[in-house]
């Protein structure tokens, strides 16, 4: 099984390309950030991010997910985001890395769970908040900054999805899923 990561700051258009992938037939294991926020707002926590156990609770449900996940018989997956995202908002919001997330970096290296090759959904030029998304512009693009160097820190290649169209964004990453190497087929 080949497992991708698809990642990028908040409101690059990730969960969109994602839903698509899964229309047209591949295997997606949903973002883990977005669902513990939910829960938190559900019990009442106005701004679950400002508590430390905010990073190791999307860690957790991230292994849970990719665990599931690899009980399914798809040759491609395609992951909205993973642990390597979770240690770059770890660096963002300035919360050192706790044991368990240290250790998932390792498992996920050891094992070699994700293609090295990541698609990193570069920003749109502007992002739209919402409940689970309160951050500002700029503040996304110095986000894509950390996830770049995160990725590159922990040695993955990026492959840079830059903006265009929801069918343009899509076929870049089914071409290069399709010659195996991770990148666009060269023409």
């Amino acid at each position: 099984m080949r497992r991708f990561i698809i990642t990028g700051a908040p409101g690059a258009g990730k969960t969109v390309i994602i839903r698509q992938l899964e229309l047209d037939g591949f295997s997606v294991v949903e973002e883990a950030a977005t669902d513990v926020i939910a829960a938190a707002h559900a019990q009442g926590a106005v701004e679950p991010w400002r508590n430390p156990s905010f990073i190791d609770a999307i860690a957790h449900l991230q292994r849970d997910r990719q665990i599931r996940a690899s009980y399914q018989p798809d040759e491609v997956q395609f992951h909205d985001r993973c642990v390597i995202c979770t240690a770059a908002l770890a660096v963002y919001i300035g919360y050192p890395f706790s044991p368990f997330l240290t250790s998932e970096l390792e498992r996920v290296q050891k094992e070699a769970i994700y293609q090295n090759r990541v698609f990193l959904i570069r920003n749109l030029g502007f992002v739209t908040p919402t409940e689970a998304r309160r951050i500002s512009f700029e503040d996304t693009v110095r986000f894509e900054e950390i996830h770049e160097a995160t990725y590159r820190d922990f040695g993955f290649e990026l492959v840079s999805i830059e903006p265009g169209t929801l069918a343009e964004r899509v076929s870049i990453i089914k071409a290069a899923i399709r010659n195996g190497r991770g990148h666009p087929a060269p023409p």
